[in-house]
């Protein structure tokens, strides 16, 4: 199990986080948006629910937009444009 942050495109970066608990999800997500530019995407892939609306209320506080939310299959996928 290990955390997995990649550049997937143009402006774009995949962040995987499943198998962790919170609050791993939320410090992972939090370092790889500073990493990446302002209009940059991340896409956060995690399978630990009660962390997406931590997730969730953490974008907000930081200006960031959650773009996407859905489950399939089990994990949880967000896209995150940092503002």
């Amino acid at each position: 199990m290990a955390m997995k942050f990649e550049k997937t495109g143009e402006g774009t970066y995949l962040l995987d986080v499943c198998g962790y608990v919170c609050p791993h999800p939320q410090i992972y997500t939090k370092k790889s948006l500073e990493k990446v530019s302002e209009g940059e995407v991340v896409q956060v892939v995690l399978d630990n629910p009660s962390s997406v609306e931590t997730i969730a209320q953490m974008c907000d506080q930081a200006g960031n937009e959650m773009l996407e939310r859905k489950t399939e299959g089990g994990k949880i996928y967000l896209r995150i444009k940092k503002g």
